[in-house]
């Protein structure tokens, strides 16, 4: 069973373009997804994703599952980047540990997408609530971060604007598009709803295909760098999120009993954000080092757990 499984999500076909884009760089191929088209299929997936769990939030009955979930799921984001700011620290600087730990504690859209697919070959279906939790865990990450950084900065010419940075994890494009389309799926007509079927669903693994292979060839492009690094930043992006997963697929079990939400719990933990982190760091961080943060998002946690880490974290939720 475990081989099969790994097997499995080895040749999905999402993934083996993932590789693609990562073989093309180095045979330093010609090979792109234009910049505008990349900005569309990220934005497609965000859409497609919030409106069908809005649709499926629309068939769901508020319970007090639900909540303890949304608490369940704000407390991962919270607890995450508190922890791993201190593992951080030993190595790295206070801007650079605050920017690392945030993306850690944040959440990956992409890495959530892939999950609903995965789940889809395991016949299982994603439940509308947990689109809710995932948009949640944006922001307090990005909080946390920060609030860390000016805690223990020492010097006192570094500032960070509090009030600019709150408000644009709240207002980030791929946050607001995500609760966006889920409220809309949540209130629109069903009937009405069944019209763009065929783009949300038929469409949505082709998409995902074409978007990972962008994203190989991203983090193809920036592997080289990142290893100058050292051995610290790289083991910490393969262990701690396999880390963060299985705690939480364990202790997931403790707010749902269902399966498909328990995994989607422990992807949400063991992700880590690429896209709402680092645009936020950008504005109030600068001195967070993005050529260390980006990589070890995507060209490392992103792979890891999409190859070896969906096996383990549903591996765990099935037998626990």
């Amino acid at each position: 069973m475990n081989f099969n499984l790994l097997i499995d999500n080895l040749t999905n076909p999402a993934l083996l373009f993932f590789m693609l884009g990562i073989i093309a760089v180095y045979l330093k191929s010609d090979l792109e997804i234009p910049a505008n088209s990349s900005k569309f299929i990220s934005l497609y997936l965000l859409f497609a994703i919030g409106f069908k769990g809005g649709q499926e939030l629309s068939h769901e009955t508020f319970t007090s599952e639900i909540g303890w979930s949304m608490l369940f799921g704000i407390f991962i984001s919270l607890i995450i980047p508190l922890y791993t700011f201190f593992i951080l620290r030993k190595k790295l600087t206070v801007f650079n540990s605050g920017a690392i730990a945030a993306a850690y504690g944040s959440v990956s859209a992409v890495t959530f997408v892939t999950a609903v697919s995965y789940l889809e070959t395991q016949n299982l279906s994603l439940h509308g609530h947990m689109v809710a939790i995932m948009a949640l865990m944006e922001s307090p990450a990005i909080i946390i971060g920060l609030l860390l950084i000016s805690l223990f900065n020492k010097e006192e010419s570094e500032t960070i604007n509090k009030s600019t940075v709150i408000k644009h994890s709240f207002t980030n494009g791929s946050v607001l598009l995500i609760l966006g389309s889920l409220f809309i799926g949540f209130v629109a007509n069903a009937q009405q709803a069944e019209g763009i079927k065929p783009f949300t669903n038929d469409l949505f693994k082709g998409f995902l295909a074409i978007f990972l292979l962008d994203m190989g060839i991203t983090t193809g492009q920036k592997l080289k760098a990142f290893f100058s690094f050292g051995w610290f930043p790289l083991l910490f992006a393969i262990f701690i999120p396999i880390f963060n997963g299985c705690v939480v697929a364990m202790l997931s079990s403790f707010i749902t009993p269902d399966i498909s939400n328990r995994f989607i719990f422990a992807i949400l933990a063991a992700s880590a954000s690429y896209i709402a982190v680092p645009a936020a760091m950008k504005i109030s961080v600068p001195r967070a080092n993005p050529g260390l943060f980006l990589p070890m998002a995507l060209a490392v946690t992103f792979p890891i757990n999409i190859t070896i880490g969906m096996p383990i974290y549903f591996l765990i939720v099935q037998n626990t």
